[in-house]
Order: C-alpha cells, then sequence, then structure tokens
C-alpha cells in the first residue's frame, strides 16, 4: 500500500540534492507532487523520472510570488521546506548581505510559504509541516556557521511555535536536522576547497559512523513524517546525523 496515496505534497529546493530525493520518494508513494525551484532544466530532469511530479519554477523569496502560489492551489496535505543556503563566516566576517539573504531564504521563505499553505490545511483540518533545519542550530554550533546556524535555530523555533498553535486542528509540524550530506551542493563546496580529499575526510570523520549521509536517507524521515505512520509526532526537532552531536 502507498504511504502517501492521493496526498498533494510540496517541495522546495526539489531540483537537486535532498528536496529531488524527497519529491522522487514522495511521487514513488503515491503523492501528486508540487516541485518548487528556481532551477528550471534541473526540476524539468527531476519531472521526468515520475508522471506525479508537477513543477513550480520560482522564487521562494519573493513574497508576491509565493502569495500568488499558495491562491492558486486547490489543496495541499504536505509542505516540506527543503530550500537553503549555507553561509560560511564568523559573526567577524559575515557580510550583511550573506546574513540578510542567508535569514531570508533558510527562514523567512519557510514563514511566508506556511503562512501561504496553513490555511488550506486548516479548512481539512489536516496536514504535515516539515522545515529543514540543521544539528547546527540551537543543538549545537560549528566553526565559520554563524549565519547557517542562526537561521537554522530560528527554523527549529518557527516548528515549535506552528506545532503548538495548531496541534489541535489537525496540523503537524516537525523539523528535520541532518549533520553532513552528501549532496551536489556539498560536493561543489569540497571541490572548491584548497585540498579536497583532505575536506572530504574531514567532512566524514564529523559523524562516528565514518561517512555523510545521503539524500535518500534523508528522504525516508521525510516521507514518514509526510505519512500518517507519524500521526503522533509534532513539534518534534529530529536529529540524522550519524552521531555527530553525541
Amino acid at each position: 500500500m502507498s504511504r502517501l496515496a492521493d496526498k498533494t505534497c510540496i517541495v522546495t529546493g526539489a531540483a537537486a540534492g535532498i528536496g529531488r530525493a524527497t519529491s522522487l520518494r514522495f511521487a514513488h508513494e503515491g503523492a501528486n507532487v508540487i516541485a518548487i525551484d528556481l532551477d528550471e532544466n534541473g526540476l524539468k530532469e527531476l519531472q521526468a523520472g515520475s508522471d506525479r511530479i508537477t513543477i513550480r519554477p520560482f522564487d521562494v523569496c519573493d513574497a508576491e510570488q509565493v502569495k500568488e502560489f499558495g491562491s492558486s492551489l486547490e489543496r495541499a496535505d504536505v509542505l516540506f521546506n527543503c530550500a537553503g543556503r549555507v553561509a560560511v563566516g564568523t559573526v567577524l566576517s559575515c557580510t550583511d548581505k550573506e546574513w540578510t539573504d542567508t535569514i531570508s531564504l533558510n527562514v523567512t521563505a519557510i514563514f511566508r510559504l506556511i503562512r501561504a499553505i496553513l490555511p488550506m490545511m486548516l479548512a481539512r483540518r489536516s496536514g504535515s509541516i516539515i522545515n529543514m533545519a540543521s544539528v547546527i542550530s540551537s543543538i549545537g554550533g560549528a566553526p565559520d556557521r554563524l549565519a547557517y546556524g542562526a537561521s537554522k535555530a530560528a527554523v527549529i523555533g518557527i516548528t515549535k511555535s506552528v506545532a503548538r498553535d495548531f496541534a489541535g486542528e489537525g496540523i503537524r509540524c516537525n523539523a528535520i536536522c541532518p549533520s553532513a550530506v552528501e549532496t551536489p551542493s556539498m560536493t561543489r563546496r569540497i571541490e572548491e576547497m584548497a585540498d579536497p580529499t583532505a575536506a572530504r575526510v574531514m567532512f566524514n570523520e564529523r559523524q562516528p559512523v565514518g561517512r555523510m549521509g545521503t539524500p535518500d536517507e534523508i528522504a525516508d524521515l521525510a516521507t514518514y513524517l509526510a505519512s500518517d505512520e507519524s500521526a503522533f509526532m509534532t513539534g518534534s526537532a529530529i536529529v540524522i546525523d550519524g552521531g555527530a552531536k553525541l
């Protein structure tokens, strides 16, 4: 039996990495997936992998586009806020632009998307909201990740607030908190470092299991949170980190 049969699932950051893997997993489990990203070519490649995926290329940082998207929908059962960016720097080296851009995508876009989608979930008294956080957040810190860590701590705060406000109306809201995951963006960051081989070893060794996570492993957790199997779970910040924060 399909775990997400006929649910309408919205996924941001869907063109690559965790968002792409989760979109395909949701579709495989019977969902009708609305895949959002700025990368239209990546979305088209994703859509070729399943006839259950509809693509919507737009900028989730654009308030009007988010509002228009919400108004265009008739139903939403699951919202997975997966789009995000990693800013590098300490409080002394992080620029105003890096800070603003990180908060805009990692925090404000989530706020706006939930605000746009939640009313139709409330009308059905059912819905699962999944937010992409990180173990680099209120859970723990990492060197040179000021803006990123602050933004992901805010995501956990949003998650708990939404969960508390709407639990009695059939809405669940949970956050996924990974450590390093082998996504295309992570691979690019490693390859751009002075010594990519040493950098890869370092990222792998951050996890006691000896490797980074995979997008499919995060998609597994997202699928559980999207499904009715997790009906008694809300307000959780779920760590999936290979033991990195033990």
